[in-house]
């Protein structure tokens, strides 16, 4: 399924980033780890730039740190595409680990399933490795504060 090219993006990739880095500092303590690597209509592409601090034991970037990435990814969505509220919350989040992730660039490419006046649906898919190969599969929903729903109406 193609992402929702009708959506525009109102944020370029530089200011989400120097948005999340005002309104979620905590997000990158000690180095920039998550960041958004491109932003287009309908969708974004957020990497984590995966080392040793989110390597699991066996040397595989863990459960937790894709789950988070995903999760940044749907919040780079809503940002750029429903409005630069940092008070838009994750409702619903759902990931399917596919095979391991080594540490390296690990790249979340999401995309709008829908965006609503309350709630933006989204998917994303993660890959990794030199082949670049699924590792992990989200979809997420993201809910929209109620001073962006008004000016969506």
């Amino acid at each position: 399924m193609p992402a929702q090219t009708t959506h525009q993006p109102t944020l370029t990739t530089e200011e989400v980033n120097d948005l999340m880095g005002y309104v979620y500092p905590q997000l990158n303590e000690g180095g920039r780890a998550y960041e958004a690597i491109d932003v287009f209509p309908g969708g974004c592409t957020v990497r984590l730039n995966a080392d040793e601090r989110h390597l699991r034991p066996g040397g595989t970037v863990s459960g937790p740190n894709l789950f988070t990435l995903a999760d940044i990814g749907g919040y780079v969505l809503v940002l750029t595409h429903a409005g630069a509220d940092a008070l838009s919350v994750t409702t619903n989040l759902n990931i399917n680990f596919m095979r391991k992730a080594e540490a390296g660039p690990v790249d979340a490419h999401c995309r709008i399933l829908k965006l609503g006046r309350s709630l933006m649906v989204f998917d994303a898919d993660i890959v990794a490795g030199p082949d670049r190969h699924s590792v992990a599969h989200a979809t997420g929903t993201y809910s929209i504060p109620p001073a962006h729903r008004a000016e969506k109406s």
